[in-house]
């Protein structure tokens, strides 16, 4: 494997074996597993209760916006804790602040929008 493209081979030839082996794998399990299927097997199952009715269920919007507001302040979260970790580090002072005040500025003004729009409101 000498050339350009030896070491895009290489890198083909373990992905080809890896999907093998896995596809070998699943196929094994296949013929070796036991299959008994009843009815109690077959139901669906949600959480230990029995499926009762129709499976549409609607839910407030606001719900939804609270999940969004989670994850701006989780996504927050995982950008400001390294970002304070390495504040102190030689090499990374004015511009890092400049920076994360910046980012900071972005997740201020999506607050202020729902805060705006009465979404934080508990009433």
């Amino acid at each position: 494997m000498h050339g350009y493209f030896g070491p895009y081979a290489v890198v083909g030839a373990l992905l080809a074996l890896g999907v093998v082996i896995v596809c070998g794998a699943l196929l094994v399990n296949r013929l070796l597993r036991p299959n008994r299927p009843t009815p109690e097997k077959l139901a669906t199952y949600e959480c230990g209760v029995d499926p009762v009715g129709e499976g549409w269920a609607q839910s407030q919007v606001r719900y939804y916006v609270f999940t969004y507001l989670y994850v701006v302040f989780a996504v927050d979260a995982v950008f400001v804790f390294p970002w304070a970790t390495v504040f102190a580090d030689p090499g990374f002072g004015t511009a890092t602040l400049a920076e994360m005040f910046v980012f900071l500025g972005f997740v201020a003004l999506g607050v202020l929008y729902a805060w705006r729009k009465r979404v934080l409101a508990w009433a």
